[in-house]
């Protein structure tokens, strides 16, 4: 099924069990920035499971094929994958989008916050406002404006689960040069979703966890660091199981960070006092 951009249906360490794939069977999983990398692999794995994907990315052509991918692993499933060709900035469909789930299904039961952009990697003082406001635009006040439409249908489910991909730029002890808008704009969506969580814990079903996919094989990476192999990193593929689990009823971590490459839940702390300085 196809949502137009008025977002009305159109047609045109954490182990990984198998359990947790099998939970998802029947859920509604909204994923942004389908279409390719870490958004790509979990709307397969979620369908997989399956889950019904509710797929974001501004591309009609990669939803597509995205869902030719789906039906290929769901032979015989009518109307697996629900396609949303939607620019993240443009907020109002965000808001409409969040309707139209809820007149088809009545609930959300898992969102996954994905999609994201690098800006650009220059000093601070060289950063044009336009580069800073898109960073900032779909990094984070684009997850805000989904919390804002889709937390009405997440608490409608049984188990709402809500997962962002963040980025250790935004949390090392001695943060990188030059990466200032992308690290910004990270360490506010860790914020965000901490927030989140504290705010939901008590008074819901919905859990909240942060992704760090540390590095991949993925288009972002490649640009970032154009002179490593990529062949030396892990694929979307090997971490779209983790983040399935992440969105299973069987999670019930919340407010807390899932690092990838350590295969570790990590808990947030402040810092100490008189620690030595980190090297």
């Amino acid at each position: 099924m196809l949502l137009g951009p008025d977002c009305e249906p159109a047609f045109g360490p954490v182990a990984f069990e198998e359990s947790a794939m099998s939970s998802t069977e029947g859920r509604i999983a909204v994923v942004t920035g389908a279409s390719r990398g870490i958004g790509r692999a979990v709307a397969l794995a979620l369908a997989a499971s399956g889950g019904h994907v509710v797929a974001l990315a501004r591309t009609q052509g990669a939803l597509e094929e995205l869902d030719d991918a789906i039906r290929a692993l769901r032979p015989g499933v009518q109307d697996s994958a629900t396609l949303v060709p939607c620019d993240l900035k443009d907020y109002a469909a965000l808001d409409r989008l969040g309707e139209a789930l809820y007149r088809r299904w009545g609930r959300v039961d898992a969102l996954v916050g994905n999609a994201g952009i690098l800006g650009p990697i220059t000093p601070l003082h060289h950063v044009d406002p336009k580069s800073w406001d898109d960073v900032m635009a779909v990094n984070v006040t684009a997850n805000w404006r989904l919390i804002r439409s889709l937390d009405p249908l997440l608490r409608r489910s049984p188990a709402g689960r809500v997962v962002f991909l963040t980025s250790a730029a935004a949390s090392r002890a001695e943060l990188r040069a030059y990466w200032g808008p992308y690290a910004a704009s990270k360490a506010a969506l860790d914020a965000l979703a901490r927030t989140y969580a504290a705010e939901t814990i008590n008074t819901s079903q919905i859990r909240v966890m942060l992704v760090n996919p540390g590095p991949l094989r993925t288009r972002m990476r490649a640009s970032a660091m154009p002179g490593e192999d990529p062949m030396t990193l892990k694929t979307p593929d090997d971490i779209a199981p983790k983040i399935v689990e992440l969105c299973s009823p069987e999670w019930v971590q919340t407010g807390k960070l899932y690092d990838f490459p350590t295969d570790r839940v990590l808990s947030f702390a402040a810092p100490i006092e008189g620690a030595p300085r980190a090297s």
